[in-house]
């Protein structure tokens, strides 16, 4: 299939390029010094990535560890309020740690293993992230150093115990607005002092070349599943596909196995408060080209030309850029970039724990809003919505901000 004459049929094995781009989107900006570190991991990564032994380790501990393949979920009651358009969630919510975020976790904590690493550094913002690692970390023996801004720990107190408990030291980051974009300026100002000793293991499709695209591989196991289940339980493939967007690492993960298909997808920026700068994190919707952490994307910039401030419910979310792969699929409308207020967003998660029996994860509810927005505006069809996490870390705070609904 080609789209604005790109070959979705060839897709993986051009893009990113060597250097790293898709397109005129992401690279590697930083210090040369650095940017030894990242060839090394480059190189190792292309090693074992074709090495049957990393495959198949990595595919016994998908199964035997994290417990999947994860399945999907048929929304009947939820669909029920549709008319003729149904609804189904991919189940990330039951991989082990209770999200995606342990698929390329445990494929990072591999590679440093390979490359003889003694430590894993990474930032994160609802904490997701964070358990993830300091999981793979404690299965491989590894230390583990997060870094998480000072207002995501509070919101995120239970994921903050959780890696606590499993080993890792979390680092309270009190710069700036103390949430996702100064755990990673912080994660990476730590990681250029240990590059020796460490690898920094990033949380999303973004960063320098190779992690957009490491990420994106590792994540990839989601749309391969989704797909051939989809196949198996319908007969076909679904209408839609909806996930939400932050760094974008869920979305490229189920995505990647629908670009090549007739399938709309559409990928979901929170909206937050608003359209005012400063009240939201919808970078691929409100921004312009720039680099930052290394990459070149979509971010929203301040007067000056540097990362705007953000916001958004959810603390894994409220990043002012995007992936460079994500930048690039908006830019050929192969991917509709869409956004979700908080207020709809909330209104999901109640309404999908209360007909489905299934809490979903705050940044998870901005695709379930929009699928239920898709549904209203479809006469038939069907959509595949990412749950990319479950909301046992966000029911505290909800409760606590909006209450009981």
């Amino acid at each position: 299939m080609k789209y604005n004459n790109v070959d979705f049929d060839t897709y993986f094995k051009n893009y990113p390029d060597e250097s790293g781009f898709f397109g005129k989107y992401g690279g590697s900006y930083i210090p040369p010094e650095l940017q030894k570190a990242m060839e090394e991991i480059t190189d190792a990564y292309y090693a074992i990535s074709k090495s049957g032994k990393f495959i198949s380790e990595l595919r016994r501990i998908r199964k035997e560890f994290q417990g999947r393949p994860t399945p999907i979920s048929y929304l009947e009651r939820l669909s029920g309020q549709f008319g003729n358009v149904q609804l189904y969630v991919k189940r990330e919510d039951l991989n082990h740690t209770g999200a995606h975020k342990l698929n390329h976790c445990m494929g990072e904590a591999l590679l440093a293993k390979y490359m003889g690493k003694k430590k894993v550094i990474a930032e994160t913002g609802a904490g997701q992230h964070g358990v993830a690692l300091a999981t793979a970390a404690a299965y491989f023996g590894l230390e583990c150093d997060i870094y998480m801004g000072a207002v995501d720990i509070k919101k995120q107190a239970p994921n903050v115990a959780r890696m606590k408990i499993l080993g890792a030291n979390v680092i309270e980051v009190t710069d700036g607005l103390q949430t996702l974009k100064e755990a990673v300026d912080a994660a990476f100002t730590a990681y250029c002092n240990e590059y020796k000793d460490a690898i920094y293991c990033i949380g999303s499709v973004v960063g320098p070349h190779p992690f957009p695209m490491m990420v994106r591989d590792f994540q990839s196991i989601v749309g391969i599943e989704a797909r051939e289940q989809f196949l198996e339980m319908t007969g076909e493939l679904p209408d839609a596909v909806v996930a939400c967007v932050g760094g974008g690492s869920n979305a490229m993960g189920i995505f990647s196995g629908f670009l090549n298909d007739p399938v709309d997808i559409y990928g979901v920026e929170p909206l937050g408060r608003g359209e005012k700068l400063g009240d939201h994190a919808a970078s691929l919707t409100y921004g312009t080209e720039g680099i930052m952490h290394g990459f070149n994307s979509i971010m929203l910039k301040d007067e000056n030309g540097e990362p705007a401030p953000v916001y958004s419910v959810a603390s894994g979310l409220d990043y002012p850029s995007s992936g460079p792969e994500h930048a690039f699929l908006h830019d050929l409308g192969r991917v509709k970039y869409d956004t979700v207020n908080d207020d709809d967003t909330i209104d999901a998660f109640y309404t999908l724990s209360r007909l489905e029996g299934i809490i979903p994860a705050i940044e998870s509810s901005h695709a379930v809003a929009y699928g239920m927005k898709l549904a209203k505006e479809m006469d038939k069809g069907s959509i595949l919505i990412n749950l990319s996490g479950r909301g046992d870390k966000d029911m505290d705070y909800v409760i606590e901000k909006y209450g009981i609904r």
